[in-house]
């Protein structure tokens, strides 16, 4: 996903010379054919997170379209005030593109992991949280982001993941892709667990259950209509990705069913428990510790049991049916 951004950045910067790229000094191996082919419009702001937002945001009030980028946490979370008060505030056209969200950097530790971004972001007046499936989705939203005026955040995974999208798809902020139709339950996916859905669609399938599959790159604006034709076409929708079962993807579709007062619609989510382990692993073993994604649908499915989704204090990996 990373190098599939800084490829459209740099096509896109050939166009229009308003595009800026700044750095909280990170990025290295991966931004030097931005920094190389546009040197006047690259700063590396150095480990000074908040002072590059501000930077960003009066970039921005100059007429520019302006990108900030940083591991995970360090872009959002480190300068939120000056997120919420320079950039939401004054509607500044900045763009934040986090790398390595979810546990993509898993054996750093909790303090590289973006698993709380989309709840806080989504909160935030004027944002649009995007949150690609794989590089194919991650080019088309960096356009999309680059030609929407006003602040935007762009949630990427690291390299190396899979292309799920093997032809040309429709793409709109807003507008969730469909992967394939069914009939039994909807899975909705975000970010870069789109691949592990498909695999579980192809599982499920296999064991004769249809399973439509959703791509919800964006998660603000959500896409209503694609939840709500889901809850009312299939018997169950199950949301997944790679982020606390608080505040994210899951939320806000558990939010948008309880106001729809849709009856018999099951749901789930598949996410990280609220609490996370003084563990430290690769990003396979944080996903293992989420559950089985196939065992969570077919619960859901059967009328005699639901499965729990992650909650608050339940220790990650020991997550029982109920």
């Amino acid at each position: 996903m990373r190098t599939a951004f800084v490829e459209t950045l740099c096509e896109l910067a050939e166009r229009d010379e308003r595009i800026f790229l700044l750095t909280g000094d990170l990025g290295f191996s991966a931004l030097e054919p931005f920094a190389e082919r546009f040197p006047d419009r690259y700063v590396n702001a150095g480990i000074a997170e908040q002072n590059m937002t501000g930077v960003a945001a009066g970039l921005a009030m100059s007429g520019k379209v302006v990108f900030t980028y940083s591991i995970a946490n360090f872009p959002t979370l480190r300068c939120l005030e000056q997120v919420r008060n320079d950039v939401c505030c004054h509607r500044a056209n900045v763009k934040i593109v986090a790398v390595g969200c979810g546990c993509t950097y898993g054996s750093q530790g909790y303090t590289h992991h973006g698993v709380e971004d989309i709840g806080i972001l989504r909160t935030l007046p004027a944002m649009t949280v995007v949150c690609p499936g794989d590089p194919v989705e991650t080019r088309l939203a960096t356009r999309a982001l680059a030609q929407m005026n006003g602040p935007g955040y762009l949630r990427l995974g690291k390299a190396g993941e899979p292309v799920v999208h093997l032809r040309p798809v429709p793409f709109e902020l807003g507008k969730a892709i469909l992967v394939r139709d069914g009939s039994d339950v909807t899975l909705i996916s975000t970010g870069g667990m789109l691949a592990e859905a498909v695999a579980a669609a192809d599982q499920l399938a296999a064991g004769g259950l249809s399973a439509r599959l959703l791509s919800m790159h964006t998660v603000k604006p959500l896409d209503k209509l694609a939840v709500l034709h889901a809850a009312e076409q299939t018997r169950a929708i199950v949301t997944v990705e790679e982020h606390s079962v608080i505040g994210g993807l899951g939320s806000a579709v558990a939010g948008l069913l309880a106001e729809a007062g849709l009856p018999g619609i099951r749901f789930a989510m598949h996410a990280l428990p609220d609490e996370l382990r003084a563990t430290v692993g690769s990003q396979a073993y944080y996903r293992r510790l989420i559950g089985d994604l196939v065992a969570r649908v077919r619960a859901v499915l059967d009328a005699d049991s639901n499965i729990a989704s992650p909650t608050a204090g339940e220790p990650i990996g020991q997550m029982q049916w109920k």
